[in-house]
């Protein structure tokens, strides 16, 4: 019998299993002006809401002044037209005027003080959307492929997302009641401690999880980053039709500076099932991951962690068992690109599809480029279906052929090309918000990005590299959120002006990258990635991209994970 005593569970445990409900004290707090912000234990329960309680950093010499970032719950990233002219004009009313697409096919809204709060999550619920479970320990936004599609495989994988979304909704009514009623939910202290949602439990999850489906060739939801992949393997004898699901377990890549405990992981590949059973593996996986994920340290305590630490095969018996179900072999699959269409494409029926690209995600008007009011006007006069991509960019979809010319000609009037849009490398990134608004944020991020960028198309031009597409990302601190570490060039934030320098993922985006350099200043990034460039246009093989070149040739040795360079074969365990 072992003397030590069990580690203790961590604050964010404790607060969880004292309230079930994640009602907490915001009903209270939202209803009294005195108060210019939610206690520190309340900001806990806000994400589980959807809500992230920040400030302005430039501007806290001036004193604190607190904002909101509030992040919808949209599944695979499809809007209909009426919700993005909602969404529009609740950033005009109760935001900063500006719509941030995230990396996970969402909305955010910036800037939004205490007060406007209320009136912005109740003019979401009356548009038919909700920020429930879009943060906290609780299953995310379902990613899905966002391509329109050719045939019905692409719109069953999307609508078994949609389908594994909703199951795994927590079921507390404290979000009805406090943003959509207005009142605290009215049970008594005792009642409120023994609620237990029926899949999550009374404690919740351990720590976020995150699930995304991928239909190959394409992986343009970086499938193996998340806890939960489920990649389509279409039927040989009815292409149509989606035969099954390849199940991949335990990826994620967050971390922290200096905490070699904490790291990147790409996700095994426990192995194939009938689609008729996607919402009974899901639930299968998230329960394993909620008996079994560390609640002592939240550092620890992704689902990555427990399949390094316990293994596959461990899960998968786990998963099994759960769903009462054998698992097959998984089915070969090929992922050979990452990333979006651009410009005019035609879609099934005779439609046709638009996609543009936003810069680092943000919608918003400039002297130069008027992108929302441009959407706005188009949304409202065409009205298209709005797509969020998973690189942050957006596509208009179900466009009559008749109604092309006049959705390119009103962009053009707001400065908006549909052809020729953006170079090669800027086309292929993507940057987290960070610095001033995300507590977290280490470095600069949305706001440095661009400026970056400009830098390296001119090296790339002095190099005669122009047209290359090379897929780099960003991110202010190492959570990770534009997935950095999956990028043929990831820029991680380590302090103001410096970051940490990662080379060699590949376009198929099923390999990480690795740290190339340390603490690079800004002003010498040019510099650090000028020789492998020149190099790799030396002496580079026919087709060979930059990520693969650095992989083979800048950063030689094993490779630990997702090894499989651009083929994600059936075999590959990462």
């Amino acid at each position: 019998m072992s003397g030590n005593p069990p580690a203790p569970l961590s604050k964010n445990e404790l607060l969880k299993q004292n309230d079930p409900t994640l009602g907490g004290a915001l009903a209270e707090t939202l209803a009294n002006p005195a108060l210019a912000c939610f206690p520190a234990d309340d900001e806990q329960f806000l994400k589980f809401h959807g809500i992230y309680q920040q400030d302005d950093r430039d501007k806290r010499k001036t004193g604190r002044q607190y904002i909101m970032m509030i992040r919808a719950r949209i599944p695979g990233g499809i809007i209909p037209p009426d919700q993005y002219l909602a969404f529009d004009d609740l950033s005009e009313r109760y935001g900063n005027q500006t719509l941030r697409i995230t990396s996970r096919q969402s909305f955010q809204w910036h800037g939004v003080v205490k007060e406007k709060l209320g009136p912005l999550l109740k003019g979401l619920n009356d548009a038919l959307c909700t920020t429930v479970a879009a943060c906290g320990d609780v299953n995310r936004n379902v990613m899905a492929p966002a391509t329109p599609a050719a045939s019905a495989l692409a719109e069953r994988v999307l609508a078994d997302a949609r389908r594994v979304d909703a199951a795994l909704l927590p079921q507390t009514a404290a979000y009805h009641a406090i943003w959509i009623d207005g009142e605290p939910l009215k049970l008594p202290p005792e009642e409120k401690k023994q609620f237990a949602d029926p899949l999550y439990g009374k404690t919740y999850l351990p720590r976020k999880f995150k699930i995304a489906f991928a239909l190959p060739p394409l992986n343009d939801t970086d499938v193996f980053t998340n806890c939960l992949g489920f990649v389509a393997i279409p039927d040989p004898a009815e292409p149509a039709r989606v035969l099954g699901y390849n199940l991949l377990c335990g990826g994620g890549l967050g971390m922290s500076h200096g905490n070699p405990d904490t790291y990147p992981r790409t996700a095994d590949v426990l192995g194939f099932f009938a689609p008729e059973e996607i919402v009974n593996v899901a639930q299968a996986v998230l329960t394993a991951y909620r008996d079994s994920g560390d609640r002592t340290n939240r550092k620890h305590a992704r689902l990555k962690y427990v399949l390094e630490e316990r293994g596959a095969d461990w899960f998968r018996g786990e998963v099994e068992s759960r769903a009462g179900l054998k698992l097959a072999p998984a089915r070969p699959m090929n992922f050979t690109s990452q990333g979006d269409l651009f410009g005019w494409r035609q879609q099934s029926e005779g439609r046709w599809f638009l996609g543009l690209y936003v810069e680092t995600g943000r919608i918003k008007d400039t002297p130069q480029r008027q992108l929302k009011t441009a959407l706005r006007r188009i949304v409202a006069k065409f009205r298209p279906e709005v797509r969020l991509t998973p690189s942050q960019n957006l596509l208009l979809a179900g466009v009559h052929a008749g109604q092309k010319d006049g959705i390119t000609a009103l962009l053009a009037e707001h400065g908006i090309p549909v052809e020729n849009q953006a170079g090669a490398i800027r086309r292929a990134s993507m940057a987290c918000p960070s610095l001033p608004t995300c507590g977290l944020g280490l470095a600069e991020s949305e706001r440095y990005l661009p400026a970056l960028l400009e830098q390296l198309e001119g090296l790339l031009a002095e190099l005669g590299l122009s047209d290359e597409e090379i897929i780099i990302r960003m991110t202010g601190c190492p959570n990770g959120c534009a997935r950095p570490y999956m990028a043929e060039i990831g820029f991680v934030g380590k302090a103001p002006g410096k970051y940490n320098l990662y080379l060699g993922g590949n376009a198929g985006t099923t390999r990480l990258n690795r740290e190339y350099r340390a603490s690079v200043k800004a002003d010498d990034i040019l510099n650090e990635l000028r020789p492998p460039l020149a190099r790799w246009k030396n002496e580079r093989r026919p087709g060979e991209r930059f990520g693969d070149f650095c992989a083979r040739a800048v950063l030689p040795g094993q490779i630990t994970q997702g090894a499989a360079g651009d083929a994600a074969p059936a075999s590959l365990s990462t």
